[in-house]
């Protein structure tokens, strides 16, 4: 996640779980652009530039909730895994649901992980701290 200057997008209706994500990457020292979206109508809108906060770049991670209002996660992920331009783009889930139809279902979806929301901020702390070793060595595709 840290190495290149593409944002990170996350998908989230919580603003306590925002705030907690947002505090653990500034306490891993991790400087990322971070993007957020409180439903997959919004996310969809800052993916095709539609979003006054879209600044040209396509992220090369979305975070995303799959209970939200409006467009739930599975219907956002059906939408971008059915979009060649975004298709390639890794999401990893991070719900509070440990329900594995949910589970199954994400990851038929092609998502790159499946995560449980930590009950606490330094949860979030150490979530983030694993993402980043990941993501750090994973090599990610070149969308923009």
């Amino acid at each position: 996640m840290i190495r290149s200057g593409s944002p990170l997008l996350v998908v989230e209706d919580n603003e306590t779980d925002v705030f907690c994500l947002k505090q653990a990457f500034e306490k891993n020292g991790i400087g990322k652009v971070i993007v957020t979206a409180s439903n997959g109508e919004e996310a969809l809108a800052y993916l095709n530039g539609e979003s006054p906060d879209f600044d040209g770049r396509i992220p090369n991670l979305i975070l995303l909730d799959l209970n939200m209002p409006i467009m739930n996660g599975f219907e956002f992920l059906e939408a971008i895994k059915s979009d060649p331009r975004l298709k390639t783009i890794p999401v990893v889930i991070l719900t509070s649901s440990t329900s594995e139809v949910d589970m199954n279902d994400s990851y038929n979806n092609n998502i790159a992980g499946y995560i449980e929301k930590p009950m606490d901020p330094d949860g979030y702390i150490e979530v983030v701290r694993v993402l980043n070793q990941y993501w750090t060595l994973n090599y990610l595709p070149t969308i923009n």
